[in-house]
């Protein structure tokens, strides 16, 4: 089966740094695939989902959609329509006054009219726990609301597969097993970027991580986290 996104022989460098982030690095995402990438701070994670996005180009080697070369916008626009990318900084997603019009925005931008776009956006919020939210201000909402509007966001284009950035960070138990819930419930993709082991063995059945520039495939059995809560923990 052929790859729906792959990533061929990619190098890329940030501006005024000489040492690669990536070097010859191939990547292939199948559909219906779930994966996992874990690795220390700075060896490249969100990069990765940047390049596959579009929001970064690589310095050499190409990155192939459907089996073509993206290189013009309209390539670039297709490939978007089937990847989503939800952002690890909510504020960097949600940007329109009210969560509805978040919501219906990428909907409309697809060319849905608007009813049905504030239909779809209904549902996605629904589908995420925030039924009744619609008329809510968006920068008003707790950090964790934020999360999962932005997931939100990306649901209602109804992508193939989705790009997820830190789902997990700053989550209270509550909502991170919403997302948990949600995440396992989809039909679509996925690729979850986290440092949350727990969270990446509950919702991706393949792991990665990144080391000198190339993706390291990991044993489930490597990924391994205990969280314990002692209420007398200061008693010995």
């Amino acid at each position: 089966m052929a790859a729906l996104l792959s990533l061929r022989s990619v190098t890329f460098y940030y501006p005024g740094n000489s040492v690669p982030v990536f070097k010859d690095m191939d990547f292939d995402l199948y559909e219906n695939e779930r994966v996992g990438l874990v690795g220390a701070n700075g060896c490249g994670k969100t990069t990765l989902l940047k390049l596959c996005i579009g929001l970064l180009k690589p310095s050499s080697g190409s990155v192939v959609f459907n089996g073509a070369e993206v290189r013009s916008e309209k390539d670039l626009r297709e490939l978007r329509q089937a990847v989503g990318f939800v952002f690890q900084n909510p504020d960097d997603q949600l940007f329109s006054p009210t969560v509805l019009e978040d919501v219906a925005f990428g909907p409309l931008n697809l060319g849905l009219k608007r009813v049905e776009a504030e239909q779809v956006a209904k549902e996605s919020l629904e589908l995420v726990g925030l039924k009744g939210f619609e008329d809510r201000i968006t920068h008003k909402l707790s950090g964790g609301e934020k999360r999962l509007v932005s997931l939100a966001t990306i649901l209602a284009m109804k992508p193939s597969v989705m790009l997820l950035d830190e789902p997990s960070t700053g989550l209270d138990l509550e909502t991170r097993e919403l997302i948990i819930r949600v995440l396992n419930n989809l039909d679509q993709g996925l690729v979850i970027v986290s440092h949350d082991w727990d969270f990446i063995v509950q919702t991706t059945t393949k792991y990665y991580t990144i080391e000198n520039g190339r993706i390291i495939g990991l044993d489930k059995s490597v990924l391994h986290q205990h969280v314990h809560y002692h209420p007398k923990g200061d008693i010995p």
